[in-house]
């Protein structure tokens, strides 16, 4: 059976909106205590700020997962490099980006996770569909967690 997948690097982009402000919604990712409270069920180390080296491990995926901060701009922006199976490149590194615009009058933030890079193939589809789903629970539990003070992911992986 023949399949048309394109031929350039394949990306994806999840988007929600948390109910307060720009400045939290940074914070809850970039230091690395309040990211794990939601999401790095095995912990985090290390602040996300331009040029450090961090790492993340997952209760779901064992193992430390090294990542790479590109640039971090607080409370608008923070771009991450990390490896992942079927990646298009040479590094075998993706790119993820955070954006984080005020809207409502800087009541709520919208926050847009993008991750690019992944081949086109089904290595590169299966990892891509992973990491989206992944993205998609991060930003889920995030709000839950800064708007209700609840963990989704305890017990979840567990």
């Amino acid at each position: 059976m023949e399949t048309n997948l394109p031929s350039e690097p394949l990306s994806f982009d999840v988007t929600g909106r948390i109910s307060t402000s720009c400045h939290e919604v940074y914070e809850a990712v970039a230091d690395p205590e309040k990211l794990s409270a939601y999401f790095t069920t095995g912990g985090a180390q290390g602040r996300l700020e331009t040029g450090a080296e961090v790492s993340w491990d997952f209760h779901d995926f064992p193992g430390r997962f090294p990542v790479q901060v590109l640039e971090a701009i607080p409370d608008e922006r923070i771009v991450l490099k990390w490896a992942g199976e079927g990646v298009a490149a040479d590094d075998g590194l993706n790119t993820v980006t955070f954006e984080f615009e005020s809207i409502d009058g800087y009541a709520r933030t919208k926050v847009k996770i993008t991750e690019s890079g992944w081949l086109s193939s089904p290595q590169g589809l299966t990892g891509a569909f992973g990491n989206c789903e992944g993205w998609t629970g991060m930003l889920c539990a995030m709000k839950v967690w800064l708007e209700h003070g609840i963990n989704l992911r305890e017990g979840f992986y567990k």
